[in-house]
């Protein structure tokens, strides 16, 4: 059944952008800061940020506006009702157990994956990682094997659709490379990231595809960088990831 513009009711639609308009880098803003951000006109963007704030998903200090916890209610209502994280979570501890490193399994969300499902080892990040975490995409192994499933124009125009920031100076930011990187993590069917996430940090991550043979997920392995070859890391994981997804195949039937 079509969605027709007369269906759809505007104000919530400019108050979940406004949510949107508040992450890591700008966690308090001002109306100012929310319009542009939102492009919403700025009289709009301070309804919907009072409003928020009268229901207490936002505080408000007479200038600054910051998102409260109430606002995960939101996250934790998605991934109650998704069958997948009950579903991979046995298995990613079963996994990272036998192997001792951190496993992931995380779903793509326009330019960007959130992670669903998280079995943590040891912490080789500076940032906490768990279920709804955002990264990048474009940076990412879980991302990229993603991507890769995707037909090669519209991965390329999600890559496209925001500015490649260096999150260390191993980050592929060029565009073409990243694309030329997805072609291959599409031919080889996996794919590795060393030091583009984090400095220290590499991974390896495989699609995961569901009964119906459609990738609807990716599952990956996050490790400290060391003297070990990325190649060899590799070689050493894949196997391991394969098997976890194969086993997960026959479960994974939406």
């Amino acid at each position: 059944m079509a969605i027709t513009e007369r269906d759809i009711m505007g104000g919530l639609a400019k108050g979940l952008a406004v949510i949107e308009t508040f992450g890591t880098d700008t966690p308090r803003q001002s109306i100012t800061g929310v319009a542009a951000a939102s492009g919403l006109d700025r009289a709009t963007a301070r309804r919907c940020l009072l409003t928020l704030a009268h229901h207490g998903y936002a505080d408000w200090d007479g200038k600054f506006f910051t998102l409260t916890p109430r606002v995960l209610r939101l996250g934790t209502a998605c991934l109650a009702s998704m069958p997948m994280p009950a579903i991979v979570q046995p298995a990613l501890d079963t996994l990272s157990d036998r192997i001792g490193e951190s496993s992931s399994v995380s779903i793509l969300d326009g330019a960007e994956i959130v992670y669903v499902a998280r079995a943590a080892q040891r912490k080789v990040m500076s940032i906490s990682l768990m279920p709804g975490s955002r990264l990048p995409a474009y940076c990412t192994s879980m991302g990229r094997v993603m991507l890769a499933a995707l037909p090669a124009p519209a991965a390329k125009e999600l890559i496209g659709s925001a500015p490649l920031t260096p999150r260390t100076p191993y980050t592929l930011t060029d565009p073409e490379a990243v694309v030329s990187e997805i072609s291959k993590v599409r031919e080889q069917g996996f794919a590795v990231i060393d030091q583009e996430v984090e400095l220290g940090l590499c991974s390896v991550a495989v699609p995961l595809v569901n009964a119906r043979g459609r990738v609807i997920a990716a599952l990956n392995v996050g490790l400290a960088a060391g003297p070990e070859p990325i190649a060899d890391v590799a070689a050493r994981l894949v196997p391991e990831l394969r098997s976890v997804a194969t086993q997960l195949r026959g479960l994974l039937r939406f």
